[in-house]
């Protein structure tokens, strides 16, 4: 189990993230692992985005 204080905020540990549509896709900020340690930087990838701005994969 994780400890919680490497655990991802955005995410609160799931390594998901959810729109307001209730797509969900992987967390941008832990990179989809759930975890960010002190000194991590966070993942720096461009999002595609189709015409109604979800994301695609």
């Amino acid at each position: 189990m994780n400890n919680r204080e490497n655990t991802c905020s955005a995410c609160d540990g799931s390594g998901l993230l959810m729109d307001d549509e209730q797509w969900k896709y992987p967390c941008t900020i832990c990179g989809g692992d759930g975890i960010f340690k002190a000194g991590d930087s966070p993942e720096q990838r461009p999002i595609d985005v189709d015409d109604m701005n979800r994301t695609l994969e």
